[in-house]
């Protein structure tokens, strides 16, 4: 995974330059509260596609542990959003969160809003447009947010344009928009500031730059 944080970074370097704001100054609480575990809740899906919820969910887990947290299992807690009827984010996303906090254990709460989850076969794109918020469950402040706009290339080239087409159309139809979102999930949280776990970074990462908080590229698959 972390291959992937930095190809797709490497891609979005001109795209999220911004104009020298650190990583601490972006995000405060994030360095005053050092969130160590997450809860990630499940996804707010503003689309169409009803799919797009399920298939968001699973792709968020490794990336935050790649960035340094312990995230409780995604399996186990929907489990538990289900019993508890607490399924639909849209009832947490403003509320209290200290029942996370008391039950869990959880210091921040990871919101996700899918507003894009389309693929187009032709134009040989997957396309992902995703709001990140992560909140704290024990001062209920907002602690990071970023949102992204990506596109998955999936286009084949080739001398003739007829053949493109059609293995592009071919590749597209072939390629689970589960990897759009991995690649949105790896493009956005490229700047979250490090958790304890990641050694190397935490606390570390202050003075860097912070990036826009609006993301919007293309990846090529």
């Amino acid at each position: 995974m972390k291959n992937v944080f930095i190809a797709v970074a490497s891609v979005f370097v001109l795209a999220s330059c911004s104009t020298g704001i650190s990583l601490e100054k972006q995000y405060p609480l994030m360095y005053s509260e050092h969130p160590t575990s997450i809860v990630i809740m499940p996804p707010i899906n503003n689309t169409t596609h009803v799919e797009a919820k399920d298939y968001f969910y699973t792709t968020l887990y490794s990336p935050l542990c790649e960035k340094g947290y312990y995230v409780f299992s995604p399996y186990l807690t929907m489990e538990l959003f289900q019993t508890e009827s607490a399924y639909d984010a849209e009832m947490f996303i403003d509320g209290d969160l200290s029942a996370f906090k008391n039950v869990l254990g959880a210091d921040a709460a990871m919101f996700t809003k899918i507003t894009k989850w389309k693929r187009n076969n032709i134009g040989g794109t997957i396309n992902a447009e995703v709001e990140y918020i992560l909140r704290s469950t024990t001062t209920g402040e907002t602690l990071y947010t970023r949102k992204g706009d990506v596109k998955l290339d999936t286009s084949v080239g080739g001398g003739n344009i007829l053949v493109s087409l059609v293995a592009t159309a071919i590749s597209t139809a072939a390629t689970d928009k589960v990897e759009a979102g991995r690649a949105c999930n790896a493009s956005v949280l490229s700047n979250m500031p490090a958790g304890k776990y990641d050694t190397e970074n935490f606390d570390k990462d202050r003075n860097k730059p912070a990036g826009k908080m609006f993301l919007k590229g293309t990846v090529k698959k």
